[in-house]
């Protein structure tokens, strides 16, 4: 059975989102999967590229539906994968590519467990990621430390991951990650 639906995870502020999108660039046949999310859109993102960005109700209205595979309400929003672009990877047999909270990722590792493989990337210190975060200036320092409380819930979490990677210099991470990705791609 193919390995195809590839989950990252990763504390926030880790780099999951800059190395999803090194990936992306460089392997040009993996699919990005666009999750669902009540949270405000950033400067920086595109709606229907990054996220699909949702109201809260039209976000209970999918889940009433029972469109999710996967949804988990993080740091006061919700976020979610519809059940409908995981089906379509399988039948495409295309590879798909998500990032996603621990929780998120155990849930697609159970649902689908043959075309399933989960990574997990850690930040080289607790230090190092609360640097990040305070680098990243998208979060104030009250969301910088509920972010970092979680943190150690998550990193409870890293052992029941398929791979487990550092994040400590990007471009090699960068490599890494891609590399690891190949070799799932080829069954090896």
């Amino acid at each position: 059975m193919m390995k195809n639906i590839i989950t990252i995870s990763a504390p926030s502020g880790t780099g999951k989102t800059t190395l999803c999108k090194a990936v992306q660039e460089k392997l040009k046949d993996i699919k990005w999967s666009v999750s669902v999310t009540t949270r405000k859109k950033r400067k920086n993102e595109v709606n229907g590229v990054d996220y699909n960005f949702v109201t809260k109700e039209a976000f209970i209205d999918l889940l009433k539906n029972k469109k999710f595979a996967e949804w988990e309400k993080v740091h006061g929003y919700y976020y979610g994968t519809l059940i409908e672009s995981l089906e379509n990877a399988i039948q495409q047999q295309k590879t798909l590519l998500l990032e996603l909270d621990v929780k998120g990722a155990m849930c697609l590792k159970k649902l689908y467990p043959e075309n399933s493989f989960t990574i997990f990337i850690i930040p080289p210190s607790l230090n190092h990621l609360r640097e990040r975060l305070k680098k990243r200036g998208t979060d104030s320092i009250k969301n910088i430390e509920i972010r970092l409380q979680r943190f150690e819930q998550e990193m409870n979490s890293k052992d029941y991951f398929d791979e487990i990677m550092i994040n400590e210099d990007l471009e090699s991470a960068k490599l890494q990650l891609i590399n690891i990705i190949k070799k799932i791609k080829e069954g090896v």
